[in-house]
């Protein structure tokens, strides 16, 4: 199976160019579920240690529906099949120039969740056009265990986020344990109450927001994703629901560019512009880096072939 890692931010992306399962034709959203239902062993393999490592997305490149697009793509992690993945999707970008199959200039990727665009500045540069964007409840309070009441929004990037703002914590590198350990008892607490999507979807991250100590940064986040590990990124689908939140609570205007810092210092430029159906559509320009290209070995002998699943 050869692929080629990248990290955008700190955060690291997986792109597997051959050797995935064979997830039929179709919508990307079906081969999607396919993929999450009938193959947890293969992306479990490819993401959890030895092979992987905490907080990696695996990027699966499939043929897109859209002919448009320069090619369809699945993302994933050690928790889940997600619909969208916005520091996956500038990886991906930097990986595709790379490899010399795109060029600098904009292009279109098909994702589970809807067609996005890229565009490439340089090397290691992208702006990406996401989906639109929406806040579906404001205001939320939760009754969490250990926490006490607690106070967010949920909204919609490409995944489903319970948005906290300000949080109820220090958003700082100093509190990283104590901030995954609450935001996994929220999103407990927000799914055990079926607080979620407009169709019963599930939160699957987690954001809390605070204040950055630089005055260039609009403020610092701190995002928990479905594996239970943090985003070493400002996540790009985070990023996008909460724009959505700014906008409905009047705090930013269409076209106005913030600069959004994850709880590590990596940076994320954002803005938007009016959706079509009343949400947003987000823009996050970010930077990755190549990290290696290599071929990964499955031998049968290997106790933890599959990965370490404890």
């Amino acid at each position: 199976m050869n692929i080629v890692d990248s990290h955008t931010g700190g955060e690291p992306t997986r792109v597997i160019l051959d050797g995935g399962p064979d997830l039929g034709r179709g919508p990307l959203s079906e081969r999607a579920q396919r993929l999450a239902d009938d193959h947890e062993d293969f992306y479990l393999s490819v993401m959890l240690e030895p092979r992987g490592q905490p907080a990696m997305v695996g990027a699966l490149l499939v043929e897109p529906v859209d002919q448009s697009c320069v090619t369809g793509v699945i993302y994933f992690d050690a928790g889940a099949v997600i619909g969208m993945c916005g520091h996956g999707t500038i990886g991906l970008a930097v990986t595709l120039y790379h490899l010399g199959r795109i060029g600098l200039g904009r292009h279109r990727i098909e994702t589970p969740v809807g067609v996005v665009e890229v565009e490439l500045s340089d090397a290691n540069t992208v702006t990406v056009t996401n989906i639109e964007s929406r806040r579906v409840q404001a205001g939320v309070m939760l009754d969490v265990p250990g926490l006490g009441q607690v106070k967010g929004d949920v909204a919609y990037g490409g995944n489903w986020f319970f948005i906290l703002d300000p949080a109820p914590l220090p958003v700082d590198a100093g509190s990283i344990r104590a901030l995954t350990d609450a935001a996994i008892a929220i999103r407990d607490t927000a799914n055990a109450n079926k607080i979620g999507g407009e169709n019963s979807e599930p939160i699957d991250h987690v954001i809390f927001q605070g204040t950055s100590p630089n005055p260039e940064m609009h403020s610092r986040n701190f995002v928990l994703c479905p594996d239970d590990a943090y985003d070493r990124s400002p996540c790009g689908t985070g990023s996008s629901a909460r724009l959505a939140c700014l906008v409905a609570d009047g705090r930013l205007q269409y076209g106005e560019e913030i600069v959004q810092e994850s709880v590590i210092g990596s940076p994320y430029r954002l803005s938007c512009t009016a959706g079509p159906n009343g949400g947003v559509i987000p823009t996050i320009t970010g930077q990755a880096y190549i990290m290696a290209e290599s071929r990964l070995i499955f031998d049968a002998r290997d106790p933890f072939k599959d990965g370490i699943r404890t």
